[in-house]
């Protein structure tokens, strides 16, 4: 509730027991350190793993409102921290993703 409301519902009487004028104009610590900016992160410019494979950045995306023409509603995809290499997985419903990625694995480590 803002501190003008709480004004307001003083001065006309609907709180009981408060007689308490509320400052407007101040506002909270709290307030003032929920509503602060955070600068960006600072570029990195050298790759963080050695190796292909080592991190993976996994995403879900969907459902979508368009079906693919086999019945896929949802999008996995899959970005290689080292190489930057995607790859995009086509999945039918949200349940499918563990399973079709410890396959994809499986795949990638026979290659």
């Amino acid at each position: 509730m803002s501190l003008s409301l709480l004004n307001k519902l003083v001065f006309k009487g609907l709180v009981v027991g408060s007689s308490i004028k509320f400052n407007d104009k101040k506002v909270c610590d709290a307030c003032v350190r929920g509503k602060q900016l955070r600068t960006s992160f600072k570029l990195k410019n050298y790759v963080s793993t050695s190796r292909p494979l080592e991190l993976l950045h996994v995403n879900l995306c969907g459902p979508m409102r368009i079906t693919s023409r086999g019945g896929k509603m949802y999008v996995l995809v899959v970005v290689d921290d080292y190489s930057r290499f995607i790859w995009t997985l086509f999945l039918a419903s949200k349940d499918e993703p563990l399973i079709n990625f410890l396959c994809f694995l499986k795949k990638l480590k026979r290659e």
